[in-house]
């Protein structure tokens, strides 16, 4: 029980806010990392975690079954359910993908806002582990324990400081990669006349609205998550 105590102590200990020039210099790296083509194919990979991710998680709150997730090294990825092929929960489980990262990034926005930058790390590591047991090709289980062992690396070596500059590196990067990933999705669409297996005209299909509307609907959902993170992470 000391054991676990001590545990959880690390874990909730709150970090000082961190300051403006900090918070700048964290988007900015993100930034790069997110707009520069030879790092975004490498980070890229990390938003299709969080985009699988988001799915597997809003399919089980829909009342879904889970059957399994594959991550491929081209940055796609797939989520397999079963359950009803029609309805709500099915409609909300395709949405989740690309809303999903803006979505993690506002929730670790707040994380860090209240002083929780260690806590969001072993958040990460518990919902990178709980993918891990649902990954079902090697692409994804090697793309997922980098991950993963990058974010423990982070929580096991470095001080509490940074910990916290890591935590909003991440987040930064969340926020800022998602309405990136949806205007891709249109450029493809563009560039092929729709994309059958895509979110946006897997909804199209679910629903009345056309995929144009639904690209719409991520990106308006992932900028106004970053405009929120951002105003959480500033004042």
């Amino acid at each position: 029980m000391d054991v676990v105590g001590r545990f959880w102590t690390r874990v909730t200990v709150t970090v000082p806010d961190l300051s403006l020039t900090v918070l700048l210099l964290t988007a900015a790296v993100a930034l790069v990392l997110i707009l520069h083509p030879v790092t975004w194919r490498a980070t890229r990979h990390a938003v299709t975690i969080a985009h699988e991710g988001a799915h597997g998680l809003v399919a089980l709150a829909a009342g879904r079954r889970l059957a399994g997730i594959r991550l491929h090294s081209d940055t796609s990825g797939v989520t397999v359910s079963a359950g009803r092929p029609t309805g709500l929960g099915m409609v909300l489980t395709c949405a989740a993908g690309y809303t999903g990262p803006a979505l993690f990034g506002l929730g670790a926005a707040a994380l860090l806002d209240a002083g929780h930058a260690i806590g969001l790390l072993w958040v990460l590591l518990l919902l990178l582990a709980l993918l891990l047991a649902q990954i079902r090709n090697w692409y994804g289980l090697w793309s997922v324990l980098v991950t993963g062992l990058l974010v423990l690396a982070a929580t096991w070596w470095l001080p509490p400081e940074g910990q916290a500059v890591f935590a909003a590196g991440a987040t930064w990067f969340l926020l800022l990669a998602a309405p990136k990933t949806v205007l891709e999705l249109q450029a493809k669409r563009r560039r092929r006349g729709g994309a059958p297996d895509s979110d946006a005209d897997q909804l199209a299909r679910l629903t009345p609205f056309p995929g144009l509307f639904w690209v719409g609907v991520f990106l308006l959902v992932d900028v106004g998550a970053l405009v929120l993170g951002a105003r959480l992470l500033f004042l």
